[in-house]
């Protein structure tokens, strides 16, 4: 088999793919080993802008990080973005090409296929090792024709394969010994061995099973790692849950709600609040009631008008009314921002069909959709208080200004976004823009924080989260085993 490449595959969703993935760079990278993360094919909304000018998904980014590598289009060649339940559009290298209905996508994966092993031919010839994050599940009989995402990539590069569970979910042996059951013969040959993933409990107690996953399939387990309490690593696509959220104590704090958009996008843009110690940080999803807030922020989203009709039918529009008659703040953010405008031109039909959708018209502002998306890396200041900040750039929306606004950011290439005239509301296209320490805390302070008692360093904090795992690796997994499938002598790291 290929011992360039190593495939980590899980038996479900949000298994620990993408955690084992960045792990295994980390640990690589610090033992001077060169080595690059890759995707075949990611489906997410949350993705960033790559140095060679195009978009990956996001946990690829992070990985790269964990590499110490600046993220490239080459590290997830194919990237679909949902519109709907049943359409996305398309991304190769980068840059979306169509959108397309999943049987459209589905007579397409071979002509993808060609793209996703260009990818990897350029980086197997930069790299020493490559780790690849697989999708959802190798076992998912009705999408292994044509399958680009698990076993068909393998096959086609002839590459070991982990298989990680998740035994949090329950049922984690059936879960390993129903996916290798499912797979061909050969498929099964490359499955290399099992790791289960967020155990907790005596070690002892689970060791029966283990012995005897062991004994039934011929495979070993080269280990078994912990639930990782108050893990933070950025997600792929799924809103975190409730109990990822850090609760404030005490007194002085903010309350920041965000509505949780059926097409939300880039939503690790608030990653930093929900981990800021003065910060409650809540996502309103369909049918909940809408809180009192200090700050409403409307974030991005891949379907603007339909998520601003879920948003009026939802009674977003009357709160963020109410919400602003008593001096609460509002930040749009990328789609959030042109829905703050007066009406959103789609003379395409980019969206579905074309027409007009008139917006909150908090902004004497329009905004025309175009079929050429902006990307960019950039970075300026805020012009609340001339504060550095830094971030990236991912839309199709042109806006046309007819009154005049102060810019909420001045960036190297030109304004950007504006502020409303009785200083409540603040729209911007620039994402990341709350992890820039010193911007953040001062957005927290004109949405109302009192006594700012923290600023915090969210790259610092991710940086801590991306080594906690790479340790993982050592304290809990069979490294003398891994070594042998990379080709790697441990004695010569």
């Amino acid at each position: 088999m290929h011992t360039q490449t190593l495939m980590i595959q899980g038996t479900t969703s949000d298994a620990g793919k993408s955690m084992l993935v960045t792990a295994l760079c980390r640990w690589l990278a610090r033992q001077n080993v060169s080595v690059a993360p890759f995707k075949p094919q990611n489906m997410a909304l949350n993705s960033v802008v790559t140095c060679d000018g195009g978009e990956i998904g996001r946990a690829q980014a992070v990985q790269a990080l964990a590499a110490g590598l600046a993220p490239h289009t080459d590290m997830n060649p194919i990237l679909l973005k949902p519109n709907t339940d049943k359409n996305a559009q398309i991304i190769i290298h980068g840059h979306a090409i169509a959108n397309m209905d999943a049987c459209e996508f589905h007579d397409y994966k071979s002509i993808a296929l060609k793209a996703v092993l260009e990818s990897h031919s350029r980086l197997i010839a930069k790299y020493d090792k490559i780790i690849v994050e697989g999708a959802g599940s190798p076992a998912e009989i009705n999408l292994r024709t044509n399958d680009i995402a698990n076993m068909g990539f393998a096959e086609a590069v002839d590459c070991p394969v982990i298989l990680i569970a998740d035994i949090d979910r329950g049922g984690v042996f059936a879960h390993l010994a129903g996916t290798l059951a499912l797979l061909s013969e050969t498929e099964q040959a490359r499955i290399q061995g099992f790791i289960i993933n967020r155990f907790r409990g005596d070690i002892a107690l689970l060791q029966p099973g283990l012995d005897w996953l062991e004994q039934y399939t011929g495979k070993p387990v080269l280990g078994v790692l912990p639930y990782l309490q108050g893990l933070h690593l950025e997600a792929e696509d799924a809103l975190p849950h409730t109990t990822d959220f850090i609760v404030p104590r005490g007194q002085d704090y903010l309350r920041v709600i965000v509505p949780a958009l059926p097409r939300i996008s880039n939503h690790t843009d608030f990653d930093p609040l929900r981990l800021h110690p003065q910060v409650n940080l809540q996502y309103i999803g369909p049918g909940e009631t809408i809180p009192p807030a200090d700050l409403i922020i409307l974030p991005g989203s891949k379907s603007v008008c339909a998520d601003l009709g879920w948003l009026r039918e939802q009674g977003w529009e009357l709160a963020i009314h109410r919400h602003l008659r008593y001096s609460g703040k509002l930040i749009g953010i990328c789609g959030g921002f042109q829905m703050l405008g007066k009406l959103i031109h789609d003379p395409d039909g980019l969206e579905g069909i074309a027409g007009n959708t008139q917006g909150f018209a908090f902004f004497d502002m329009e905004t025309t959709l175009k079929p050429e998306k902006l990307l960019r890396n950039t970075q300026g200041t805020l012009t609340l208080n001339n504060t550095t900040v830094t971030g990236y750039e991912i839309h199709a929306g042109i806006a046309t200004y007819y009154t005049h606004y102060q810019p909420s950011v001045r960036l190297t290439h030109g304004d950007d976004g504006a502020i409303s005239g009785d200083g409540l509301i603040l729209g911007t296209y620039l994402h990341g823009i709350f992890e820039s320490p010193l911007a953040c805390s001062e957005l927290l302070t004109w949405a109302g924080l009192g006594e700012l008692k923290d600023t915090l360093d969210y790259h610092a904090i991710r940086e801590a989260q991306i080594d906690r795992l790479a340790d993982c690796i050592d304290q809990y997994l069979d490294t003398a085993h891994l070594y042998r499938l990379l080709n790697l002598r441990a004695n010569t790291l």
